[in-house]
Protein backbone atom coordinates (compact mmCIF):
# COMPACT_ATOMS: atom_id res chain seq x y z
CA UNK A 1 0.00 0.00 0.00
CA UNK A 2 0.97 3.09 -1.04
CA UNK A 3 1.78 6.47 1.32
CA UNK A 4 -1.15 8.14 -0.24
CA UNK A 5 -3.56 4.87 -0.01
CA UNK A 6 -2.52 4.71 3.92
CA UNK A 7 -3.06 8.66 4.46
CA UNK A 8 -6.25 7.67 2.50
CA UNK A 9 -7.07 4.68 4.66
CA UNK A 10 -6.29 6.45 8.04
CA UNK A 11 -9.59 9.67 6.36
CA UNK A 12 -12.28 6.65 5.87
CA UNK A 13 -11.25 3.98 8.29
CA UNK A 14 -11.22 5.55 12.32
CA UNK A 15 -9.26 2.83 13.54
CA UNK A 16 -6.50 3.14 10.84
CA UNK A 17 -5.48 6.26 12.97
CA UNK A 18 -5.32 3.99 16.16
CA UNK A 19 -2.42 1.95 14.93
CA UNK A 20 -4.39 -1.80 15.17
CA UNK A 21 -2.67 -4.31 12.96
CA UNK A 22 -3.81 -7.66 11.02
CA UNK A 23 -3.96 -10.38 13.30
CA UNK A 24 -3.67 -8.62 16.57
CA UNK A 25 -5.85 -9.59 19.90
CA UNK A 26 -7.88 -6.62 20.98
CA UNK A 27 -10.05 -6.90 24.20
CA UNK A 28 -12.61 -4.74 24.48
CA UNK A 29 -13.61 -3.66 28.17
CA UNK A 30 -16.53 -1.52 29.23
CA UNK A 31 -18.81 -1.82 26.31
CA UNK A 32 -22.37 -0.89 26.34
CA UNK A 33 -25.39 0.73 23.85
CA UNK A 34 -23.22 3.85 23.81
CA UNK A 35 -20.22 2.65 22.17
CA UNK A 36 -19.23 3.59 18.90
CA UNK A 37 -20.68 0.75 16.30
CA UNK A 38 -18.52 2.39 13.77
CA UNK A 39 -15.26 2.21 15.62
CA UNK A 40 -15.92 -1.09 16.74
CA UNK A 41 -16.47 -2.72 13.21
CA UNK A 42 -13.79 -0.72 11.72
CA UNK A 43 -11.37 -2.06 14.26
CA UNK A 44 -12.23 -5.74 13.43
CA UNK A 45 -12.21 -4.52 9.99
CA UNK A 46 -8.31 -4.48 10.49
CA UNK A 47 -7.93 -6.99 13.09
CA UNK A 48 -9.45 -9.71 11.15
CA UNK A 49 -11.56 -10.93 13.63
CA UNK A 50 -14.01 -9.85 16.57
CA UNK A 51 -12.81 -7.72 19.37
CA UNK A 52 -13.15 -10.38 22.73
CA UNK A 53 -14.84 -9.44 25.94
CA UNK A 54 -13.91 -9.11 29.26
CA UNK A 55 -14.09 -12.64 30.12
CA UNK A 56 -11.11 -13.00 27.14
CA UNK A 57 -8.28 -15.52 29.62
CA UNK A 58 -5.58 -14.82 27.53
CA UNK A 59 -3.26 -11.47 27.11
CA UNK A 60 -4.40 -9.67 24.40
CA UNK A 61 -1.90 -6.97 22.12
CA UNK A 62 -4.32 -4.22 22.87
CA UNK A 63 -7.13 -3.31 25.10
CA UNK A 64 -9.95 -0.29 23.83
CA UNK A 65 -11.04 0.68 27.60
CA UNK A 66 -15.06 2.57 27.19
CA UNK A 67 -14.84 4.79 30.24
CA UNK A 68 -17.24 7.27 31.70
CA UNK A 69 -17.14 9.18 34.87
CA UNK A 70 -19.80 7.17 36.35
CA UNK A 71 -17.82 4.03 35.65
CA UNK A 72 -16.21 4.08 39.14
CA UNK A 73 -12.96 4.44 39.35
CA UNK A 74 -10.60 5.38 36.38
CA UNK A 75 -7.14 4.33 38.05
CA UNK A 76 -8.55 0.79 38.85
CA UNK A 77 -10.31 0.26 35.80
CA UNK A 78 -6.67 1.43 34.13
CA UNK A 79 -4.89 -0.96 36.53
CA UNK A 80 -7.32 -3.91 35.57
CA UNK A 81 -6.63 -3.32 31.94
CA UNK A 82 -3.01 -3.43 32.01
CA UNK A 83 -3.29 -6.83 33.41
CA UNK A 84 -4.99 -7.88 30.33
CA UNK A 85 -2.80 -6.30 27.71
CA UNK A 86 0.75 -7.94 26.75
CA UNK A 87 3.99 -6.22 27.79
CA UNK A 88 4.77 -3.27 25.36
CA UNK A 89 0.92 -3.68 24.57
CA UNK A 90 -1.40 -0.59 24.19
CA UNK A 91 -4.57 0.65 25.88
CA UNK A 92 -6.41 2.80 24.26
CA UNK A 93 -9.23 4.87 26.74
CA UNK A 94 -12.26 5.30 24.83
CA UNK A 95 -14.17 8.75 27.19
CA UNK A 96 -17.47 10.78 25.92
CA UNK A 97 -16.04 13.83 24.31
CA UNK A 98 -16.46 17.82 26.55
CA UNK A 99 -19.90 17.97 26.78
CA UNK A 100 -21.46 14.56 26.37
CA UNK A 101 -22.73 12.41 29.72
CA UNK A 102 -20.00 11.00 31.44
CA UNK A 103 -17.39 13.20 30.16
CA UNK A 104 -13.73 12.76 31.85
CA UNK A 105 -11.94 15.46 32.45
CA UNK A 106 -7.92 15.70 30.88
CA UNK A 107 -6.59 16.31 34.09
CA UNK A 108 -8.47 13.16 35.55
CA UNK A 109 -7.13 10.97 32.56
CA UNK A 110 -3.68 12.40 32.90
CA UNK A 111 -3.24 11.70 37.07
CA UNK A 112 -4.99 8.05 36.26
CA UNK A 113 -2.91 6.80 33.31
CA UNK A 114 0.06 8.15 35.41
CA UNK A 115 -0.64 6.13 38.92
CA UNK A 116 -1.54 2.91 36.75
CA UNK A 117 1.79 3.54 35.80
CA UNK A 118 0.89 4.68 32.22
CA UNK A 119 1.89 7.42 29.79
CA UNK A 120 -0.31 9.07 27.65
CA UNK A 121 1.42 9.49 24.52
CA UNK A 122 -1.63 10.63 21.73
CA UNK A 123 -5.82 12.13 22.20
CA UNK A 124 -7.54 11.20 19.16
CA UNK A 125 -11.05 11.85 17.57
CA UNK A 126 -12.38 8.70 17.93
CA UNK A 127 -15.35 8.57 16.83
CA UNK A 128 -18.47 10.92 16.52
CA UNK A 129 -19.16 11.44 20.63
CA UNK A 130 -15.79 9.78 21.92
CA UNK A 131 -12.15 10.70 22.21
CA UNK A 132 -8.85 7.95 22.45
CA UNK A 133 -6.39 8.29 24.24
CA UNK A 134 -3.62 6.17 23.57
CA UNK A 135 -1.70 4.76 26.83
CA UNK A 136 1.39 2.62 27.29
CA UNK A 137 3.70 1.44 29.39
CA UNK A 138 6.68 4.08 29.86
CA UNK A 139 9.11 1.30 28.54
CA UNK A 140 6.95 0.52 25.90
CA UNK A 141 6.49 5.04 25.61
CA UNK A 142 10.42 4.84 24.80
CA UNK A 143 10.79 2.36 22.77
CA UNK A 144 8.79 2.95 20.36
CA UNK A 145 6.36 -0.29 20.75
CA UNK A 146 2.57 0.19 19.69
Amino acid sequence: MSATADHAEERTNPAARLGFQPEQVVQEIGFDDDVDQELREAIEEIIGGELVDEDYDDVADAVVLWFRDEDGDLTDALVDATQLVDDGGTVWLMTPKTGRDGYVEPSDINEAAQTAGLSQTKSVNAGKDWTGSRLVSPKAAKSGKR
